[in-house]
């Protein structure tokens, strides 16, 4: 089966978070935009000028791969089994967090109170829960994807609903590196749906930018919550002004 499409799609996504536009590559590349939308159309890349799209990006070709291959192969969805254990052991949830964000093992047990040999026994954990691949020297690749959804009602929902929305929204987001926005409106079924593809897309967006920022030390990162959400709603208070018929 022919990986190009992949590999196309996966640039095409890098592009996208690169905010480097089909002109900008064209430019950089010395060709006609005209030329650059036909290869990606086409799906005709030579290696040099895969080469070159990824230059402009600093990747590589095989991170390039990599990345595809990733994508490619990677967990959705974990199962109640694998959620259920996350949620009865909050170190090996810890650890499966730290992972998905790319985490080295010093990393993990010097930040946390955790030891060498029971980091590698939760590492090990994971590897048997099919969620990573434990490899020589405690290195480890992540076999979920970034942006999985976790199971509707399942046991990793509760516990966002009850122990991490709440208090995340009471925050202060009156900082420089936070943001929040609430808006309400009344929107046909089509502009709903179109909402809705964006607001997956954006979360693909984010989730491929913690992939990319995982290859930083940690340093030069911090944690962040981003919190998405849309459904039919109306406030309380709104509610019990209706009138009964309209109810």
């Amino acid at each position: 089966m022919s990986q190009i499409p992949m590999i196309t799609s996966t640039l095409k996504q890098l592009l996208k978070q690169h905010k480097l536009t089909y002109k900008e590559v064209a430019n950089a590349l010395d060709m006609s935009e005209a030329n650059v939308k036909r290869v990606f159309a086409s799906e005709q890349f030579s290696l040099q000028r895969l080469e070159q799209i990824c230059d402009l990006m600093q990747l590589s070709l095989a991170d390039l791969f990599a990345l595809g291959e990733q994508k490619q192969s990677l967990i959705s969805q974990l199962t109640q089994a694998q959620e259920q254990e996350l949620m009865e052991n909050p170190k090996l949830f810890l650890v499966a967090v730290c992972v998905r964000d790319g985490w080295q093992f010093e990393d993990i047990i010097s930040h946390y109170q955790i030891d060498d040999l029971e980091c590698i026994r939760l590492l090990a954990r994971l590897d048997s829960l099919d969620m990573i691949q434990l490899l020589p020297n405690n290195r480890y690749k992540s076999l979920v994807a970034q942006d999985f959804r976790w199971i509707p009602g399942g046991p990793l929902e509760r516990f966002i609903e009850q122990q991490v929305l709440t208090r995340f929204l009471q925050g202060d987001f009156n900082r420089e590196d936070s943001f929040r926005f609430y808006l309400r409106g009344s929107y046909s079924d089509a502009t709903i749906s179109l909402v809705r593809r964006r607001l997956e897309q954006l979360t693909k967006e984010v989730a491929q930018l913690n992939q990319q920022d995982a290859r930083l030390p940690l340093d030069k990162r911090q944690s962040v919550g981003l919190f998405l959400a849309m459904r039919p709603w109306q406030l309380g208070l709104f509610n019990d002004l209706r009138r009964e018929e309209v109810q």
